[in-house]
Parts: C-alpha cells; structure tokens; sequence
C-alpha cells in the first residue's frame, strides 16, 4: 500500500489521540491542524487504510469509529458517554477449554467487548 500524504495525516491523527473517531471527527481535526484535506480524501483514505488492515473500523449504531490498533484487542464502552476504551485482555486458559467444549470450535483468536459505568 503507498503512502500518500492524506493517508499519513490520517494515521499519524489516529496515532496522536489513541481514541475512536468517526469520519467526520478525523476531518474536522485535520482541518483544524491547517492540514486542508476534504471529506471525500478522508473517507477514501480511512477505507484503504482498513481494507489492508492497518486500523481498526468499529460499526456502531450512531456510525463507523476508527481507531489507531489493527490488532486483536477488546474493547470497554462508557454507557454514560459511549467513549471506547481499547483492552488487551487474555481469558483464563481453564475458559476457553470451557467455551470450546461448549461451543465444539477451536479458539483461535478472540476480542471481547464490555460495557459498563463508572464507578
């Protein structure tokens, strides 16, 4: 994949806030950075960028949220501000043998996601 100027200033946005953006936030940011790119060249952009794997694209109900991680990792959403959080977690051996015998499929990979409140 090349790497244009427009797919740079995506991903090094992404990497400087480490948060979930939609489309219209990444614009918005960029064009407040005095980076003139327009909505097309972003979504364009951020299309590539997830097909060939590079960041991560989360569909929600209020839209698409791109993040900075490409690889396997869960996530924890705030019921109170819908703010994603990024986790590495890793299940107990003794419960993915559970869930395989359960389910009769050999886990291989897994993301989870939570949701809850602060407390």
């Amino acid at each position: 994949m090349r790497l244009s100027r427009q797919r740079r200033m995506v991903l090094e946005l992404l990497w400087d806030v480490k948060d979930h953006l939609s489309a219209r936030d990444i614009f918005e940011k960029l064009n407040a950075r005095g980076r003139n790119i327009g909505h097309t060249s972003v979504y364009q952009n951020l299309e590539a960028l997830q097909s060939a794997g590079v960041i991560e694209c989360l569909d929600r109900a209020s839209g698409r949220l791109y993040g900075y991680r490409s690889d396997p990792h869960s996530h924890l959403t705030c019921l109170n501000t819908g703010a994603i959080q990024d986790l590495d977690v890793e299940l107990p051996p003794e419960l993915l043998r559970q869930i395989e015998e359960h389910t009769g499929f050999s886990i291989e990979t897994y993301t989870l996601h939570l949701s809850g409140r602060p407390r």
